[in-house]
């Protein structure tokens, strides 16, 4: 049984690869009708770091969830794809290069996860620790002489020549935070208190958690100026209390604290204001024309879509190179833009299906903290994906965060590799049968011999 899901699993891992090294020949044969010369190195680069990734899952996770290496696979290729069509697009920043390195550490933590952490339960005697740590990774940007800002936000550290977002691994230890302490309170939040409506509010005393969770969210929006980390830890908490719980209430009142808080700061604080009012009149000529912050990027992201139409000009015969900073926050509208709608379609159902396959690991997990934390990340995962593209589509006003696993970077691909591998551990646990069930297996398979 497990030898066939092996065999499955290194199957539509090569699929994977696969796709992603006709994408990259197809770069080059949109742009100068040959084969890019450096199609085998990329090729056997990007298939031998997911072997290696295949071989530690297999000896030290054989029961976890078959689909989650390959589809992961699958968007991370994509966009080492794109990042190369725009170093060849002489995009400045873009390097295809760089992010196969950054790929290349994920997979090793990735790896030294699954090897380390044996038992993911463990995390909940940490629970507290993780909270710390969170909250330390998430002040460290404020931090005189090492905190830096970029493009405006004040959510990254320098390191010597290097540059780490805190902020992206603050969101697993808060996280791993968020489930242990719901496990050990969820009974006290979910009494009920007065009767609104058909609605039943938690008591006042138990308001505590989500008013102080909330004032961290507002005040990494305020002095950070980043509205993504605050939206994004904000709705994770709300989303896991609510999993605890099974109250509506608990999401009733998150999003009315979030609105309410969002609202005051962009009366009180310019920059949270000058967000909302590019994503409400981006056609505006002043807005249009601005510096810094204006809705010139946004635009140009929404003409490439655009001009993609359903199935897209094809992989370099595009203008991606137009888009500001497509490499990294606009990645999906570049992809957009030679893809089209129907490429964007299939990469959202790819990352559906990841956040689909880390619910399941939550159903099926036999105790609360387990439930608790693969829900939480699987929804920061999804959470993350809709707030990325909603910003690029204008659905919502733009945050600054990035695609996971395409967008060029280092910190966030670390992040999200770390997320797959606890994500993959959790499902090892869920799907290991027990004790005797795997002695009786083997033994059958034996006298099948």
């Amino acid at each position: 049984m497990t030898a066939k899901r092996r065999g499955a699993q290194l199957a539509m891992l090569a699929f994977a690869v696969a796709i992603v090294m006709a994408a990259y020949a197809g770069v080059g044969l949109g742009i100068n009708d040959q084969v890019p010369a450096g199609m085998l190195g990329y090729g056997l680069g990007l298939g031998g770091l997911m072997l290696a990734a295949y071989l530690v899952l297999a000896r030290f996770a054989p029961w976890a969830d078959p689909l989650l290496l390959p589809l992961v696979t699958l968007v991370n290729g994509i966009g080492l794809v794109m990042i190369y069509r725009l170093e060849q697009a002489e995009m400045k920043g873009a390097s295809a290069s760089n992010q196969l390195f950054w790929t290349a550490v994920g997979v090793v933590v990735f790896s030294a996860t699954l090897i380390l952490l044996r038992d993911h339960r463990a995390l909940q005697r940490m629970t507290y620790t993780a909270g710390f740590v969170g909250l330390g990774l998430l002040i460290l940007p404020l931090v005189p002489f090492l905190g830096k800002e970029i493009n405006g936000a004040r959510i990254w550290v320098g390191v010597g020549g290097f540059s780490i977002q805190p902020g992206e691994f603050a969101k697993l230890a808060l996280v791993v935070f968020f489930a242990g302490y719901l496990v050990a309170k969820r009974d006290v939040l979910a009494l009920a208190g007065r009767r609104l409506l058909l609605i039943d509010l938690p008591r006042a005393r138990d308001l505590g958690p989500v008013l102080i969770t909330w004032a961290v969210s507002v005040g990494v929006l305020v002095l950070e100026k980043d509205l993504g980390t605050s939206l994004l830890l904000f709705g994770a908490f709300i989303a896991m209390i609510y999993i605890a719980t099974q109250r509506t209430s608990w999401v009733l009142i998150g999003i009315l604290l979030f609105v309410g808080g969002a609202f005051l700061a962009g009366q009180l604080f310019s920059h949270v204001e000058a967000r909302f009012d590019v994503w409400l009149h981006p056609e505006n000529n002043e807005l249009y024309n601005r510096t810094y912050g204006g809705s010139y990027q946004l635009l140009q992201g929404l003409f490439g879509m655009g001009s993609g139409g359903i199935l897209g000009t094809g992989l370099g015969q595009g203008h991606p190179d137009l888009i500001p900073l497509s490499f990294s926050d606009f990645i999906f509208a570049a992809t957009g833009e030679e893809l089209g709608l129907t490429g964007l379609m299939a990469l959202l159902m790819v990352y559906a299906l990841i956040v689909e396959r880390g619910l399941r690991t939550a159903v099926a997990a036999r105790d609360p903290f387990s439930k608790l934390l693969a829900g939480g990340l699987s929804f920061i995962l999804a959470w993350q994906v809709f707030i990325i593209v909603g910003g690029v589509t204008n659905l919502i006003p733009l945050t600054g965060l990035v695609t996971p696993f395409m967008s060029q970077g280092g910190s966030a691909l670390l992040s999200n590799w770390m997320l797959i591998a606890l994500l993959v551990r959790m499902s090892d646990a869920a799907r290991r049968p027990p004790p005797q069930a795997i002695q009786d297996e083997g033994l059958t398979q034996v006298f099948q011999r």
